[in-house]
């Protein structure tokens, strides 16, 4: 592996262990508050919805070059957004500085991403994506475990003065300025395809979305489903683990585990699913299998063998899945456009993580299964539509054989 490469996917591992510390401590630490629990949801949805706002406006930029400028500017505005949710006790307030990490940290998310897609050629892209998405899923396993640990372990409590879980929040700002740090040293930017003089606008780079040829705008409406059954059952195991009597640090320990086995499928499964041509078709199955492994997971009466057995099966097929369908639209993308390609499909999953936490809390208030099913279904539409995008394909193909 080249250095370039693996030095991107060193920042996606830093970036997510920092940026998932404060995770395991955000339950308790809003009902410490005593903020209702659907705020919980709403809090996320708003950070959500500034990675909609963020992803095309920070792509289109990138793909202008600088992109180390915007990446250490949308980490700076994360920090500030981090610590003045620990710290304005307020919940209006609280909303306003998610939507200010949300719309900082997509910046590194989708600029990182482009940074890799460029330098790697489209028969090795998907093994590089795997492995990003490897990064991804431990770092924030990682960052889930030291989160818990810190907020739970009487030395470190002692040792850092945590006092009250809003510290968490404190150490994430300080550790992400470092992380800043390390950007500013290692990144190194490449030539610019993008014409420089070239306005970009925030309404110019969403108008750009209904340019998007329609099979691959249904590919992103299914993103926008599946996105809102993964980030709904990502975020309200947090608060399902809590309601049957589990701690930070347990919960955080199962997010390591997580991590784990997200990285061994990125290593050993995902290049050679990468090869298999339909892989359309390969999403498909996932989307019906995750599915069912979701509805049969929350009704188990033996939840914590379940869900570190089952329901592992279901973390596999998501770390499959993520650098199959970056990949699928990696490869409709235009050559010097990655950045504007992959904010698009930022914002396309971002919709769902808006809609996903905003719904998803009012039915976890009804009943935890209730969100955890509705879950599912938003996984067998999106695998309706990949169906339909499956149809659409060998239509087409037929029609242009004939001509």
């Amino acid at each position: 592996m080249k250095k370039d490469k693996f030095l991107i996917i060193i920042f996606f591992l830093v970036q997510n262990t920092i940026h998932n510390m404060g995770h395991p401590v955000t339950p308790e630490f809003v009902k410490s508050l005593g903020i209702p629990d659907y705020m919980f949801g709403v809090f996320f949805a708003m950070m959500s919805l500034g990675l909609v706002i963020g992803g095309p406006l920070w792509g289109a930029l990138g793909d202008r070059g600088k992109k180390k400028i915007y990446i250490v500017l949308g980490l700076t505005l994360y920090s500030i957004g981090q610590f003045g949710f620990g710290y304005s006790n307020n919940q209006y307030l609280m909303v306003f500085f998610r939507l200010i990490s949300g719309f900082g940290v997509v910046a590194a998310i989708t600029l990182l991403t482009t940074h890799l897609i460029e330098m790697t050629d489209k028969a090795e892209r998907a093994k590089y994506l795997a492995l990003i998405g490897a990064a991804v899923t431990l770092g924030a396993s990682l960052g889930y475990y030291l989160g818990g640990f810190i907020a739970e372990n009487s030395f470190t409590q002692a040792l850092f003065n945590i006092t009250n879980k809003r510290e968490i929040f404190l150490i994430q700002a300080l550790l992400n300025f470092g992380y800043i740090g390390f950007i500013l040293i290692a990144f190194k930017e490449r030539e610019c395809k993008f014409p420089r003089q070239v306005k970009i606008s925030l309404f110019k780079s969403l108008k750009s979305v209904g340019k998007i040829d329609y099979r691959l705008l249904l590919f992103l409406i299914a993103l926008v489903f599946i996105s809102i059954g993964q980030i709904n059952i990502n975020k309200f195991i947090d608060v399902y683990f809590y309601d049957q009597g589990y701690d930070s640090l347990e919960l955080g320990t199962f997010k390591m585990v997580i991590g784990v086995v997200a990285l061994l499928t990125s290593i050993f499964l995902v290049p050679f699913f990468a090869k298999i041509r339909r892989q359309i078709g390969l999403m498909i199955i996932i989307q019906l299998l995750s599915a069912i492994i979701v509805f049969y997971t929350f009704r188990s009466n033996d939840f914590i063998r379940i869900v570190y057995s089952v329901f592992m099966i279901f973390i596999l097929l998501k770390a499959i899945f993520t650098p199959l369908e970056q990949n699928y639209i990696s490869l409709h993308a235009k050559e010097g456009e990655y950045g504007r390609a992959m904010g698009t499909r930022q914002s396309f999953i971002s919709i769902g993580f808006v809609i996903g936490p905003l719904v998803g809390g009012f039915l976890y208030e009804l009943s935890p299964t209730l969100l955890f099913d509705a879950s599912a279904i938003s996984f067998l539409i999106g695998f309706a539509i990949l169906i339909l995008i499956s149809f659409l394909n060998k239509r087409d193909s037929k029609t242009s054989e004939t001509l």
